[in-house]
């Protein structure tokens, strides 16, 4: 029997009977993370990183949840189950399920470079390994962070200068908190838009540092707001709140405008290609990293990294899933990317 198989409802392990980010209501769902594509509503249970409780329960309402620490093991009709950091936002997993001397882990979305919001990306060694392939083209390489972040700062100091507001449209859970845990917040004021206030809330009780944000409303004069950073989610882009910052100057923090189209396709000031996935080098050294012989690779691009992990002698193949239905998580809709379900396709 092969541990995972994917379903109509989702990613399902037989001999544990649960799903792993199930895309429809199931009796018990393990969840490697809080955004909309992989943790919906109507799961009679879920079971998530710790860090992931109040997110989800921010999100999905008063959920059954059961929250573990990273390497606590739990078994279900002798499976082992633990969650391991998978480094992309807070909370974020990757699911190790162990049965009967096989090993195999499940990636949810991960990112190997570390950042001040979350806990880093940790390999861990399986037989199989279920890879997200989100920018699996080997035209994704990510520039340092520090380095994107330089440009932040130095685009908000020049739009200060000269009068202008600086808004960063951006997914509110995981990717605005990690530009506010970097920014250089001496700069001047910094404003959250209301969807994403309640998130940065959640981030400071859970001890991650992020400077003083306010909403619109309370800016202390206009000239000020003027002046500020503006954090909001890509759906306030052409929503009336954005008017309130007059003559401002505006920009995507996405790996998706690593691409030049991409930015013109948004219409956007500026571009900065920051993104909470692992970029083409990433995926392979992850792969590698977990010493698997069979690789499964699942949303994005995951037909052409298959094709070139088999090139040099994996056993590697492409799964059907419904992940990236919610992919502002990374700041532009992967449109045509994500691979359409095939009902009771076997790993």
């Amino acid at each position: 029997m092969e541990l995972i198989l994917s379903t109509p409802n989702g990613l399902f392990c037989p001999p544990g009977d649960f799903y792993i980010d199930p895309w429809r209501p199931v009796e018990r769902a393990v969840i490697t993370h809080a955004h909309g594509d992989h943790a919906r509503f109507g799961s009679a249970s879920y079971l998530c990183q710790r860090d992931s409780v109040p997110i989800l329960r921010r999100r999905l309402g008063d959920v059954t949840v059961q929250g573990l620490a990273y390497g606590e093991r739990v078994d279900r009709n002798g499976v082992s189950v633990s969650l391991h950091p998978a480094g992309h936002i807070l909370g974020s997993a990757q699911v190790r399920v162990e049965f009967r001397g096989e090993t195999w882990v499940a990636s949810g979305d991960y990112k190997l470079e570390a950042d001040a919001t979350c806990a880093p990306f940790e390999p861990v060694a399986c037989d199989a390994f279920i890879t997200e392939s989100t920018f699996g083209l080997p035209i994704y390489r990510w520039r340092p962070q520090a380095e994107i972040v330089a440009q932040i700062d130095q685009w908000w100091r020049g739009n200060a200068e000269a009068g202008r507001a600086s808004v960063i449209l951006a997914y509110g859970l995981g990717k605005a908190q990690r530009v506010l845990a970097a920014i250089d917040a001496s700069i001047g004021l910094i404003v959250c838009h209301g969807a994403i206030a309640p998130l940065n809330a959640i981030y400071r009780e859970l001890g991650v540092k992020l400077p003083p944000a306010a909403m619109v409303g309370d800016a202390p004069d206009r000239k000020q707001l003027s002046r500020a950073l503006v954090m909001a989610p890509p759906s306030a882009a052409r929503s009336p709140w954005i008017r309130r910052f007059g003559d401002h100057s505006d920009a995507f923090a996405s790996g998706w405008m690593n691409v030049r189209g991409n930015r013109r396709r948004r219409g956007v000031d500026q571009g900065f290609a920051l993104s909470d996935h692992a970029d083409w080098p990433g995926l392979l050294r992850a792969i590698e990293a977990t010493g698997a012989s069979r690789v499964f690779t699942t949303h994005g691009s995951a037909a052409t990294l298959a094709r070139y992990l088999r090139e040099r002698g994996l056993d590697a193949r492409p799964i059907a899933t419904e992940y990236g239905d919610d992919s502002q998580d990374d700041g532009v809709p992967d449109e045509g990317l994500a691979i359409a379900p095939n009902a009771e396709l076997s790993l």
